[in-house]
């Protein structure tokens, strides 16, 4: 029988073969993780009814940057490598393709004021070293993914005036960096995650989101937004509420006196009446 493996070459084969069944499940492309197959595979997900994005050709994403240069229209370099992606107000449509996580060292994605559709794919959690993601003014759908979380640099997450539903994801209040978070006039539902709401604790210092960061979503409540309706009483239905049964005891005093004195009269003229019985019956 052969001998067992030391225990560090076993936690060695676990991990190799854990990298291995994670690689088998990503989609196509995911395996080449660089730039070119990032912004072709982008490209492929895109329409562009203005032609803004003429110069993207398949020849240019084999070498889409120069060092700290691009002549891709809203691709930003930084030492050979694709560093920024900025492709805001351009009327682009379409959907936001997965391999954009192929772009490894991605810093900001600003696809905003487009008309994009479909969801936001989970798999932008891929992007670790993301910082700025703006994906605001489009026609997003589908939930908030709580993979973001894993986008431990995240400053600005943007995601207003989409179509998006579901709940807020507690885990979004994990990032510690987050100064700007905007998820305003889409169709989320549920209860604001405390620790993006009311930083406490720890996270004191931590910026506290006002409640334009979460208008404009019927189904979400809870501070900052004031209270929903069947959530809680407005001001004005509490004095209401007091004004009434204060108008209410008044009534009921009232009639309690009014009562009392009705009765108190009727005694009093029935003790009269029984004192004149006497003097009507006649002597025998």
């Amino acid at each position: 029988m052969a001998a067992p493996l030391p225990m560090p070459l076993r936690r060695g084969w676990v991990v190799g073969l854990f990298l291995l069944a994670v690689l088998l499940r990503l989609p196509p492309g995911f395996a080449k993780s660089d730039d070119e197959a990032c912004l072709y595979n982008l490209r492929r997900s895109l329409t562009d009814p203005n032609n803004s994005l003429r110069n993207w050709t398949a020849a240019s994403f084999a070498a889409p940057c120069n060092g700290f240069t691009s002549y891709l229209l809203g691709v930003t370099c930084n030492n050979g490598r694709v560093y920024k992606l900025g492709l805001s107000g351009l009327g682009l449509g379409g959907t936001i393709s997965p391999h954009v996580a192929n772009c490894t060292n991605l810093q900001s994605l600003d696809l905003s004021a487009n008309q994009l559709a479909g969801p936001i794919p989970p798999e932008l959690s891929a992007l670790l070293n993301l910082a700025v993601l703006n994906l605001s003014s489009n026609r997003l759908t589908g939930p908030i993914p709580p993979q973001l979380a894993l986008c431990a640099y995240l400053n600005v997450i943007d995601l207003h005036s989409n179509d998006l539903s579901g709940p807020i994801p507690d885990q979004l209040g994990l990032l510690v960096r987050l100064s700007t978070f905007d998820v305003s006039y889409n169709r989320l539902e549920g209860p604001i995650p405390v620790l993006l709401a009311n930083r406490s604790g720890m996270a004191a210092a931590l910026p506290r989101f006002n409640a334009s960061s979460f208008v404009g979503n019927r189904g979400l409540y809870g501070y900052p937004l004031p209270p929903m309706r069947g959530k809680g009483l407005s001001v004005l239905s509490i004095v209401a509420i007091g004004l009434g049964s204060g108008l209410l005891s008044l009534v009921l005093s009232f009639t309690a006196v009014c009562i009392w004195l009705r009765v108190t009269e009727r005694a009093a003229m029935m003790a009269s009446e029984e004192g004149k019985i006497p003097h009507l019956m006649p002597e025998y």
